[in-house]
């Protein structure tokens, strides 16, 4: 049954490719992580990392995996710090800190702004410029397009399809702008 279970994605589907990683961030140099960051941020299979390094999960995985403390196995959306602001209330009281020592001031707690990208948000901040400079070429091939007599020509349907396909470009360019901004900001 445990063979048959390791040929199966969590929701029971049948997949091709599985890789199991223990500890693989040990030892690395800070341009090797970012190639293993890369090369399983785009692998197509499953990959199963067990990791101490939380800056790993937060950067590569779609899921978290956790042992709760009733032995249960439960999955969680995103990396570690997603599993943290998600887990059950119960679970965050009893994993706190004896309350005789002292607690960190919240002025030293990392805000959200001055946080380092991940590894996908970097690649994200790196393609923006590809992809804006991408939908504003099409925005505008399109409106040279419409500028064209002819083009009103065309059949109802087929003005008012290109309009919406314009207006679906301009809500994602400025999309992609707004996202940009705030990846920048973050980048700090």
């Amino acid at each position: 049954m445990g063979a048959n279970l390791l040929g199966r994605n969590l929701d029971g589907k049948q997949i091709a490719w599985k890789l199991v990683m223990d500890e693989p961030t040990n030892d690395l140099d800070i341009e090797t992580l970012e190639l293993l960051e890369s090369l399983l941020v785009d692998y197509q299979g499953t990959v199963l990392p067990v990791s101490h390094d939380r800056a790993f999960p937060n950067d590569v995985v779609t899921s978290t995996l956790v042992i709760e403390n009733d032995g249960l196995v439960k999955e969680y959306e995103g990396g570690y710090d997603d599993y943290l602001r998600q887990r059950p209330a119960e679970a965050a009281s009893q994993s706190r800190p004896n309350p005789d020592v002292p607690k960190k001031k919240p002025a030293d707690a990392p805000r959200e702004q001055s946080r380092k990208l991940s590894f996908k948000e970097r690649k994200e901040l790196d393609g923006m410029p590809g992809r804006i400079e991408q939908l504003e070429k099409t925005a505008q091939d399109l409106h040279a397009a419409m500028a064209e007599p002819s083009f009103y020509c065309q059949d109802r349907d087929e003005i008012a399809g290109a309009r919406k396909r314009l207006e679906d470009l301009e809500r994602d360019l400025a999309a992609a702008y707004a996202r940009w901004h705030a990846l920048e900001e973050l980048a700090g």
